[in-house]
């Protein structure tokens, strides 16, 4: 490693030294061109958002006469229609508070009870030693082998049977049912990256299996779970197909996916209103993940062997 910072270095100082040779054009277009690059990379990620901005802050009398502008000037500047989607029903709005409720209570149950699972599951497929470990492990991706409308069936069949149909309580099971596999799958994956070595020297210490696993492996392993965790959140928070089947006919459990649908679908809703919606629905997931940034990129298994 040291030796290309060494070369590269060389490199720039040869290229210093020749205005205009080979080293040094090449080093300029590439510089020029990571930044080219990393300029559109921005504006094909954020100019949709900004646009969808735009438009949720408009008046729709100035959308309709200039559906196109960019720019919105102060005086148009207006929170209404926030206001609109945000309240309840019986004020004239749309709902959308009670919808973000429930879409919360569903999203944090799922990534609770899925962890709740999932983790020991992990880290028993990755330490224990019993029959057929490996070829557990691997059944765990085959439910991602059928699509998920031909589980939709039957699920709604069952869970109108035992009348969970159009409860919140009911569409967490689905959740958790869903994704458990695949977070045992990624957890376990992890774990083994954890060297058992650190384990083997707290065993000898006298620590028990379950305090090993509290003091030293999930702290090690909290990266991983952090991001598993934001990963189940953003899947359970915008899940559209199976809150369309089992909450349709119960309004007042819509989740904010299932209830965006409704506007899109509606012809009496104005686009203004639609793109707030839209900037409801995503700025949570935005917030969420600068949060626990830190913690997704941060290498706590950094020099867990030294000394």
């Amino acid at each position: 490693m040291s030796t290309d910072v060494q070369s590269r270095r060389e490199r720039k100082a040869v290229a210093a030294s020749r205005p205009w040779s080979r080293d040094r054009v090449e080093i300029l277009i590439l510089g020029w061109l990571r930044w080219i690059v990393i300029a559109l990379i921005l504006i094909a990620t954020l100019f949709p958002f900004y646009y969808m901005i735009i438009l949720s802050v408009r008046p729709i009398s100035s959308l309709l006469q200039d559906p196109g502008a960019l720019w919105v000037s102060f005086s148009e500047f207006s929170f209404d229609t926030y206001a609109s989607v945000l309240q309840s029903p019986s004020d004239g709005g749309q709902g959308f508070l009670i919808f973000m409720r429930n879409s919360a209570l569903v999203a944090l149950g799922t990534v609770l009870v899925t962890l709740l699972l999932a983790v020991p599951g992990a880290y028993a497929i990755s330490r224990l030693e019993f029959f057929g470990r490996r070829k557990i492990s691997g059944l765990f991706l085959a439910v991602y082998l059928f699509p998920s409308i031909l589980l939709a069936i039957p699920l709604f069949v069952f869970f109108t049977r035992i009348g969970l149909r159009g409860e919140l309580f009911g569409l967490l099971l689905v959740y958790v049912a869903q994704v458990v596999p695949v977070s045992i799958y990624m957890l376990r994956n992890y774990f083994e990256t954890i060297p058992t070595s650190l384990e083997e020297a707290a065993a000898i210490d006298g620590a028990s299996r379950l305090t090993i696993m509290r003091r030293i492996s999930l702290p090690l392993a909290m990266p991983a779970i952090i991001s598993n965790a934001l990963y189940i959140f953003m899947i359970a928070w915008n899940e559209f197909l199976f809150a369309l089947l089992f909450l349709v006919e119960s309004r007042e459990n819509w989740t904010v996916s299932l209830g965006l649908s409704q506007l899109a679908g509606s012809i009496e809703i104005p686009t203004t209103i639609l793109m707030a919606g839209s900037v409801i629905l995503t700025l949570p997931i935005i917030i969420i993940f600068f949060a626990a940034e830190r913690l997704l990129t941060e290498g706590l298994t950094a020099g867990a062997e030294k000394g």
